[in-house]
């Protein structure tokens, strides 16, 4: 019997093997009917901002297929809005795409790795179909951030600032490099922005707060704010982003006109709800919000959740309206477009009243909408189906204090609010416009547990 060389038989069995589809790899089975189903509801979850429930269908689908990538990055996803950095390095160790790297990047830069940072958003940037302008700049500044330790504090253990009356908008006094400022916070900022007149490139700059805590090497970007410093009627330099508030531990209180800066997580306050945080890509926040109708819809086939209404909202404190929706959203609280109230002076703009608004615990009856709010820009870089922006004409009747790093927020409400709500009354026949509280609530106490 005539023997064929090996090389001609091996190339001939791969040549076989190509014309029958895509080769087996040992390293990567394919993905077993279970894992496909976890992994698929994974996604739906995560695109709907339900990541308690991507986190559970995540890991059962990392047990059925502990080495798949898709899945193993889909779960550094879901680490990565809730802040579990570790958890996000751990499970793309090893993987190369460009997911990827901006997963390790943004998770590096977060926790304080700036060297490292720079290493995975330079070889995220290398890929030519990436257009993202936040890493772009990041990048450039962890590479001029050797040595550095970001949000370093030093000073005092705790420090209240007075605000300033600025209707609902969180305007706080500070230093920024010595100079006295007013800065906004802006929770929908991954990090601390400085006005272009200024500064006219990303730098490390030091912020103060009161005369007794500084924050050293703080990454700030660029932008400019002559638009928002005339809207808001006050020379607005910087911007406060969610980078900075968690690591100071912050609390805003509207009603008391206070600003509270901590080394610490604040010691829990008696009478708050707890409400956990997730975040955009690690950096702009979000909640979900319980928002639906007094009555049930009409018909069957309506799940649990779907009752609930509970949706992702974008925390947005530069925007001083109560709660901006998508349309979607609007009909699922059984409000009709039509019905909407147009706002004087803007055209573009709708206001209807929800029946019922949960945050955390508290469930608030008759709160303003806006419909027609710009969202294109906002929600850009997002990768999951926000339903709108809740802003701080809402949290403004609340007491925020920061949580576990940023993971939470406690929110204890104004106790004339409290007094006042009940439960829902049955959907008005047409919407009317409701104005948000327009008279001070009695100062707050001086922060409780806090140490001096």
């Amino acid at each position: 019997m005539t023997m064929l060389p090996k090389a001609p038989l091996a190339l001939a069995l791969a040549v076989t093997l190509a014309a029958c589809g895509a080769s087996f790899d040992p390293a990567h089975p394919p993905r077993t009917a279970l894992a496909d189903k976890w992994f698929t509801r994974a996604k739906a979850s995560y695109k709907s901002g339900d990541f308690a429930d991507a986190s559970e269908a995540s890991k059962s689908a990392l047990q059925a297929a502990p080495s798949d990538p898709e899945v193993k990055t889909l779960a550094a996803r879901v680490a990565l809005a809730r802040l579990d950095y570790p958890e996000t390095l751990r499970l793309t160790e090893g993987l190369q795409s460009t997911e990827v790297h901006s997963l390790r990047g943004r998770a590096r830069w977060f926790a304080g790795d700036i060297e490292q940072a720079a290493d995975e958003l330079e070889a995220m940037l290398a890929d030519p179909a990436v257009r993202d302008p936040w890493a772009t700049e990041v990048a450039k500044l962890a590479r001029r951030g050797t040595g550095r330790h970001p949000f370093a504090m030093e000073g005092g253990y705790v420090t209240a600032i007075e605000m300033p009356k600025a209707g609902p908008a969180l305007i706080v006094p500070c230093e920024l490099e010595g100079e006295n400022i007013l800065a906004l916070v802006a929770t929908a900022s991954a990090e601390v922005i400085v006005d272009s007149s200024t500064r006219h490139e990303p730098a490390w700059v030091n912020l103060r707060f009161g005369e007794r805590i500084e924050v050293k090497d703080v990454p700030a970007l660029t932008q400019d704010l002559s638009g928002l410093s005339h809207e808001l009627g006050a020379p607005i330099k910087a911007l406060l982003g969610a980078n900075l508030l968690r690591h100071v531990h912050a609390t805003f209180d509207r009603r008391g006109d206070q600003f509270v800066v901590r080394h610490d997580d604040a010691t829990p306050p008696p009478e708050a709800s707890r409400v956990p945080l997730w975040y955009v890509r690690g950096g702009g926040m979000f909640l979900r919000a319980g928002i639906s109708p007094t009555q049930s819809p009409q018909g069957g086939g309506v799940g649990p959740e779907e009752l609930a209404g509970f949706t992702p909202l974008l925390v947005d404190t530069s925007s001083l309206f109560p709660v901006a929706l998508q349309d979607p959203v609007f009909a699922r609280a059984g409000l009709e477009l039509s019905g909407l109230h147009p706002e004087p002076g803007t055209p573009n703009l709708k206001t209807g009243t929800l029946p019922s608004f949960k945050i955390g615990a508290f469930d608030l009856p008759k709160v303003p909408a806006v419909e027609g709010a710009p969202m294109g820009d906002v929600f850009a870089n997002v990768d999951l189906d926000m339903g709108g922006i809740i802003g701080a004409g809402l949290l403004s009747v609340f007491r925020v204090t920061f949580g576990d790093d940023g993971r939470f927020i406690w929110i204890e409400p104004d106790p004339m609010m409290m007094q006042a709500m009940g439960p829902p009354p049955p959907p008005p026949a047409a919407p009317t416009q409701t104005a948000p509280p327009t008279a001070a609530p009695p100062p707050a106490p001086a922060p409780k547990g806090d140490k001096s």
